[in-house]
């Protein structure tokens, strides 16, 4: 996206936006709302410098955002049976047994309180507490590429406790509170629903922390690696203690260098070190406590649980901790190049249609570049690891 297109680009670009637009419109009620979308998810992946209502209405030709604002908040048509063909849009073109799942969530910042889901609460965007909204993503990372394939808006306990408030928005009466990990769960449950398959999931703290989430993905055979904080319990040997106290008492040998994979500056490179805790389940599947350590200030460490098949390799557990910066990756680009946080609609109903056309457009880029070959793919594997 970065750069001048050449003209063979803009062909390839233009054929994949139609061929979305051919998968999607059976969801679409009438032809024009239908058309519509195609041209907004043209307009999501076009070069204006915002992409709000006015100019997305520019570039499909309307002098007013009356067609806009029509498609995102009144059309007859189902976002979430959209979002379904997502799902299988990006399986059908990154699918690989090595891809992670990946939860993650981001914020976006709003002035007003009509916003749907809109509180003072705490967003990594900003660093702090702002005035925002927040939507869980999940992301499909592999070899061949990312791109994020759900979306969910979170809506804090001020807001389902306040059902006028909820009905003024237009959120579904069957819509309650639910935590961002209960969240993460459905949108996993709905990806395997429709044939998605990865090797491992993969989340930060607010997921790895929540015992309940890890439990989830164990009923359902899913290898996981999670962040967890540092004073999460574990149990070492008959000692209940903390995977940072577990963690200090590593010896120097159970240290080692390793890259998790490539970013903007080159190689991750830390130090890693892995120690599998209890026994081996009937299926085969050992618990391990993952720690990564600053090179250069060994203070500042990152701890995680995962779960897997016992013959796991710790370059392969690196590996998907690594596979977690694809989210970050996806949210950025989506933001920067999809128009992902530039919406003007409050409601619940065009939270979720603008949401799901800018994954859209984010999945366009993403087979686009797939197809152009293998030299804009992440590396595979973590480097360094021996054994």
């Amino acid at each position: 996206m970065s750069g001048r297109p050449t003209a063979a680009q803009v062909r390839a670009w233009a054929d994949e936006v139609t061929a979305v637009g051919d998968r999607i419109g059976r969801h679409f009620a009438r032809s024009e709302p239908r058309a519509r979308a195609v041209g907004y998810i043209r307009g999501l992946l076009g070069d204006a410098d915002r992409k709000n209502g006015w100019q997305l209405a520019e570039a499909l030709g309307d002098p007013t955002p009356d067609g806009v604002q029509h498609l995102l908040a009144r059309a007859d048509w189902d976002a979430d049976a959209v979002r379904d063909d997502l799902m299988g849009y990006v399986h059908e073109h990154l699918g690989d047994p090595a891809a992670v799942l990946v939860v993650d969530e981001t914020g976006f910042l709003k002035k007003g309180t009509k916003s749907c889901g809109v509180a003072r609460q705490y967003t990594g965007t900003a660093g702090r507490i702002e005035n925002a909204q927040v939507g869980v993503f999940l992301a499909y990372a592999g070899p061949k590429g990312h791109a994020l394939i759900d979306r969910a808006l979170y809506l804090p306990k001020e807001w389902t406790d306040d059902r006028p408030r909820c009905d003024a928005a237009g959120v579904p009466a069957a819509v309650g509170f639910a935590t961002k990990p209960r969240l993460a769960e459905r949108m996993l449950a709905r990806a395997w629903a429709r044939g998605v398959t990865a090797g491992w999931v993969t989340g930060d703290t607010v997921y790895g922390h929540d015992g309940a989430f890890r439990r989830f993905l164990e009923g359902h055979r899913q290898a996981y690696l999670l962040a967890v904080p540092a004073n999460q319990p574990l149990f070492d040997g008959e000692q209940r203690s903390t995977v940072k106290a577990v963690a200090e008492g590593f010896p120097v040998a159970a240290w080692e260098q390793a890259s998790a994979g490539d970013g903007s500056k080159g190689p991750r490179e830390y130090d890693w070190a892995v120690r599998a805790f209890g026994p081996v389940d009937e299926r085969g599947w050992q618990l391990w406590l993952v720690v990564r350590r600053h090179r250069d200030r060994p203070d500042e460490r990152a701890y995680y649980f995962a779960r897997g098949p016992a013959a796991t390799a710790p370059a392969e557990l690196v590996r998907v901790a690594g596979s977690r910066w694809r989210v970050e990756e996806c949210l950025e680009l989506a933001k920067g190049d999809c128009g992902l946080d530039e919406y003007e609609v409050r409601s619940w109903v065009g939270w979720h249609r603008h949401v799901t056309l800018s994954l859209l457009a984010l999945a366009v880029v993403a087979a686009i570049r797939v197809a152009a070959g293998p030299s804009g793919r992440p590396k595979k594997g973590a480097r360094g690891w021996s054994g």
